[in-house]
């Protein structure tokens, strides 16, 4: 099944919805009526005043997609997309400056809570079941659950829709001071996860938790009780019943008191069979006074355990553990679980701690089935040359640029700030900060009326969602079509080919909100041009760009084929092959380069031009990178045929 198969039916409207229901702002919350009533001159403009139904519903659909700034509609499609990938996926989230890329975060962030808030929703009008928690009395019914019965993964469990995400935040410049850098990361996850549920569910599972399995056959029972464990401990109570019996009647009853042998015998029998549970009361409370965050940095402390063979397999078996304890909570909420790890700063730390985070990523944290999210937010123009100054490129070519792409499984490069985002970041400068918390709560509370009155969601976006699902569904038909030519380009390696899946909705998407013409079939095919030849395309791109920026440009530049753009400036790419060596060693075959852009998809000038701007799969520092290359290497010709001229044409006498 695709990523988005399970998004046939267009989301209902409603407050809640994360497709359209959300703020003007987005997931910040500020206030945006207090700009949109108000025309260029200040006063309250039309749109305010009272219309019909659906000639309002339209227009307030209109309204609210030009409110929408560009990082906006990238964060909400990166959101959506991200709701229905499968996990582990690791997100290359692309963005040079650091302040920005922050508020990207928060923006995905607040989108994802949406969609999780409309998912509830939404399974719960399906299914009338609501979702647990581990409070209050949702805490003993856990801790029952967890002493007498092993939970069971049935279909019922996996056809649910609905979603919790816990969002952990990452800062890897909090531990560049310490060893190992990789630590921390588990440290982190381990201690929120932990903080999220309470100490003592986790505690308990330490000692009496099951290891979740699937369900036989089409059973949808969930639970099936440890027959074996509810025995033991009956056995336990019963012969303890026993020996406190035997103990008081040797101790109370006259006549009896003088047989030593019964006090004996109702002593050793209570203390025995006593002993078991104290026992394991006794290791529920060292689990609860000792968390996995502190065990885990004993042995990253200890020069005994990291100099054993079985180091990383105890780190290993905490993760294990943790991720089981996680499927046991999915099961017992009646919801499933994702972990969003958000991790920020990588890009001032050492290189070799650098390494480390990745490689823990790369190993511990992604198993098969895990419910984890990373999202990699780092500036690949100062990851690369980390990378390749490490020993774990051995075998890699010291290519930083191939170590990251197996690493990353669904690149997101967010580009130049469009004009609206940058009105809005102006907007925010210029207020006051009790401007601004006013917003967010005046914000708050018109979501709240909103929901309370359930107005629904304008019928023109509920049919741009459709339509975003429909040409989903059309883009990966035409890659799944053998007699496409488009599948002959897919390529055979695993994860490539998934990290085209991942971003072909996001680009849909994005296409859609700029209101693009191009079919999905092309749009599809362009992903796939991006993820083959990132560095061909880079190249002819570069080439476009400084054509437009210059006096060559013709006036029909717009209709010349992006195939005859890079062939012109062919000579120039050889000539700078030594310098961008790495870049060029992420390019497929050049023959299939040549041939799907002169003959199967010859995309133009102008085609080029629109598909810039959603193009989210192509790293764009390599193409920053061509552009100071050849800006470079034509001022040295340049000066290079001045000298020339001089020493041709001496002074006259």
């Amino acid at each position: 099944m695709w990523p988005e198969a399970a998004a046939m039916e267009p989301p209902p409207g409603g407050p809640g919805s994360p497709e359209w229901g959300m703020s003007p702002r987005g997931p910040s919350g500020c206030c945006e009526e207090r700009l949109a009533c108000l025309a260029p001159g200040g006063d309250a403009c039309a749109p305010c005043a009272p219309r019909n139904g659906a000639l309002a519903e339209v227009e307030h659909g209109e309204h609210h997609r030009e409110a929408l700034t560009e990082d906006d509609i990238y964060c909400r499609c990166l959101s959506k997309t991200l709701c229905h990938t499968a996990t582990p996926v690791t997100v290359g989230f692309y963005a040079p400056c650091g302040h920005r890329l922050f508020s990207l975060l928060d923006k995905v962030t607040g989108f994802m809570r949406e969609e999780m808030e409309h998912r509830e929703e939404a399974e719960l009008r399906r299914s009338h079941q609501k979702p647990r928690s581990p409070e209050g009395w949702g805490l003993l019914m856990v801790l029952w659950y967890l002493a007498f019965y092993k939970p069971i993964i049935t279909e019922s469990h996996l056809r649910r829709k609905n979603i919790q995400f816990i969002f952990i935040r990452f800062s890897a410049w909090q531990y560049a001071g310490c060893d190992k850098l990789w630590a921390g990361l588990v440290t982190t996850l381990c201690d929120s996860i932990r903080h999220h549920f309470g100490a003592l569910p986790l505690s308990v599972y330490h000692v009496m938790g099951t290891r979740p399995r699937f369900a036989s056959g089409f059973s949808q029972k969930e639970w099936v009780l440890k027959r074996s464990t509810c025995l033991k401990l009956w056995a336990l109570l019963f012969v303890l019943s026993v020996g406190l019996t035997i103990l008081l009647v040797a101790l109370l009853v006259p006549g009896i008191k003088d047989h030593h042998a019964l006090k004996v015998v109702g002593s050793a029998v209570t203390s025995l069979s006593g002993s078991s549970l104290v026992l394991g009361a006794f290791s529920i409370l060292k689990n609860l006074l000792i968390s996995e965050k502190q065990k885990i940095e004993r042995l990253t402390n200890s020069e005994k355990f990291t100099t054993q063979l079985g180091f990383m397999s105890k780190v290993r078996r905490e993760v294990e553990v943790l991720v089981d304890f996680l499927t046991f909570m999915e099961i017992f909420e009646r919801r499933r679980l994702r972990v969003v790890l958000e991790i920020t700063s990588l890009d001032i730390c050492y290189p070799e701690k650098v390494a480390g985070v990745l490689n823990a990523m790369n190993t511990l944290l992604s198993d098969t089935n895990v419910p984890f999210i990373f999202i990699l937010a780092v500036d690949p123009s100062v990851i690369v040359p980390c990378l390749e100054q490490t020993g774990c490129m051995k075998g890699l070519a010291d290519n930083g640029y191939l170590y990251l792409n197996r690493t990353v499984t669904l690149p997101f490069s967010i580009p130049e700030m469009g004009a609206r985002s940058r009105l809005r970041c102006l907007e925010a400068a210029i207020q006051t900060r009790e401007d601004l918390m006013y917003g967010i709560i005046t914000g708050n509370v018109e979501r709240r009326r909103a929901k309370c009155r359930g107005a629904p969601v304008p019928p023109s976006l509920e049919e741009a969602d459709a339509e975003a699902v429909r040409c989903i569904h059309e883009a990966f038909h035409c890659l799944h079509d053998g007699a496409d030519p488009l599948a002959r380009y897919l390529p055979t390696n695993g994860a490539h080919l998934r990290r085209i899946v991942n971003t072909i909705p996001i680009t849909l998407r994005l296409l859609l909100h700029r209101a693009g013409t191009h079919s999905p079939r092309s749009a599809a095919a362009w992903v796939l041009l991006a993820d083959q030849w990132p560095c061909r395309l880079s190249w002819a791109l570069q080439c476009l760009e400084d054509s437009r920026q210059s006096w060559l440009a013709a006036p029909d530049f717009g209709a010349q084929s992006l195939w005859s753009i890079f062939q012109e400036n062919l000579g120039e790419l050889s000539a700078l092959q030594q310098p961008l060596r790495n870049v060029l060693s992420l390019d497929g075959d050049p023959e299939l380069f040549q041939t799907f852009l002169a003959h199967d998809f010859p995309f133009t000038a102008h085609d080029a031009h629109d598909f810039l701007g959603v193009t989210v799969n192509l790293d764009h520092s390599i193409r920053h990178k061509m552009g100071l290359l050849r800006g470079l290497d034509r001022l040295k010709k340049a000066a290079t045929a001045s000298v020339s001229r001089g020493v041709q044409c001496p002074h006259p006498e």
